[in-house]
């Protein structure tokens, strides 16, 4: 088991910056490539940013590249987003998620779940 602890969101203006962070504990967190998601309301939840096992590769989708920035640090078992340039479509409760080994894209591949955090970003 994995047990994951969003923190750092909140309500900002556009234009904004706010860094979210993501606690693991558990098993051995650096088996494990990890990936943030949103989730507006009455939308499916959607991919941000993943990051490799060993923090070496990153990826996002392209409605924040260049915007945000994932990273971890596997001494201190915690994955963090940058987010910088906020707009408001990016308003939405957004939860880390680790898989064994290799990221994903795809939520369902996830094998666990932080309960998230509410990103609010006002025009």
């Amino acid at each position: 088991q994995v047990q994951l602890v969003e923190s750092g969101g909140g309500l900002v203006q556009a234009g904004g910056s706010l860094r979210l962070s993501c606690a693991a504990s558990g098993r051995t967190f650096s088996n494990y490539a990890m990936g943030w998601f949103r989730q507006a309301p009455g939308k499916e939840r959607e991919f941000v940013a993943a990051v490799t096992v060993s923090g070496g590769n990153t990826y996002y989708a392209d409605s924040v590249k260049g915007r945000f920035t994932i990273s971890r640090d596997n001494a201190k078992n915690t994955v963090y987003l940058q987010m910088n340039s906020l707009k408001p479509e990016d308003t939405a409760v957004y939860y880390c998620a680790a898989k064994r080994r290799y990221m994903d894209y795809e939520a369902t591949l996830y094998d666990y779940w932080g309960q998230g955090t509410q990103v609010t970003v006002s025009s």
